[in-house]
């Protein structure tokens, strides 16, 4: 059975390293790096497209031959600023060096070469609410469909206040039927403020073969492979999360769970 909840395997320096190879399919790679003022993170893209994301600190960073500079605005992800961000195509490579303590995310996804290397945020990159009442949640698409920046990924960032559900109702994006639905794979990195706190996270199929409830904590990834995937946060423990989803077609189509799907009805 496929291990879906992932702790960091240290506090500095290269702390997840999720590959198709890894995770046991086939799109989505998610690295983080959690660096100290001087650090320095590499890596070459190969045949895979890469959005880096400075979830919070600043770092000077080189990629696909230009010189990008200094990177990054918030020095904690809970101010809720607009992310620097930075796409990078396959058959490239990019260098951060850290300029102050920094946690620096890289999402990938197979690449093709239609994209040249460009900065995706802060600019183009609004907070906005979605749901109501204690499911309402506040979003940054990073590199939804509507921006045709990347050939595979797609990458957003979620803001859950405490006491709130999120990615809710309970949906799915597994099957490869366009345009009912699309076949995504699709990761989750959390953090929790206060930093101590923790989580829900379920990923469940409708026939019940898959059915795991797992409590994550700060720095913690989930993987979600197929099947509905809701989280909630605890009274007292605002949420965060950073997706990264890829599939056959660059394109969020999805069903929500039938047991469930009143709730978004009745919100409509």
């Amino acid at each position: 059975m496929m291990r879906l909840l992932r702790h960091p395997t240290a506090t500095r320096g290269k702390v997840h390293e999720i590959t198709p190879e890894s995770a046991g399919w086939t799109y989505v790679g998610f690295t983080l790096y959690r660096l100290e003022p001087g650090d320095r993170a590499e890596e070459a893209t190969g045949d895979r497209e890469a959005i880096l994301v400075l979830v919070e600190g600043k770092a000077k960073v080189e990629a696909a031959g230009q010189d990008w500079g200094e990177m990054g605005e918030r020095m904690d992800v809970f101010e809720k600023t607009p992310p620097h961000c930075l796409y990078v195509p396959n058959g490239q490579s990019w260098t951060a060096v850290a300029t102050t303590p920094c946690t620096l995310a890289i999402c990938t996804a197979p690449g093709k070469g239609n994209h040249p290397a460009r900065r995706l945020g802060p600019e183009g990159i609004e907070l906005t609410p979605r749901g109501r009442g204690t499911n309402t949640r506040h979003v940054s698409n990073i590199a939804m469909e509507a921006r045709e920046v990347a050939d595979s990924l797609l990458v957003t960032e979620v803001f859950t206040p405490a006491g709130h559900w999120s990615s809710y109702p309970s949906h799915r994006h597994d099957e490869d039927d366009f345009p009912r639905m699309t076949c995504l794979e699709e990761t989750y990195y959390h953090r929790l403020n206060p930093a101590q706190g923790f989580g829900v996270q379920r990923v469940y199929t409708e026939d019940g073969a898959l059915d795991e409830t797992m409590a994550v904590k700060d720095h913690d990834v989930v993987l979600v492979p197929k099947g509905h995937h809701p989280c909630g946060a605890p009274y007292g423990y605002e949420m965060y999360y950073l997706n990264v989803m890829a599939g056959p077609i660059r394109k969020w189509r999805f069903q929500n769970d039938p047991d469930h799907d009143w709730i978004a009805r009745r919100d409509a």
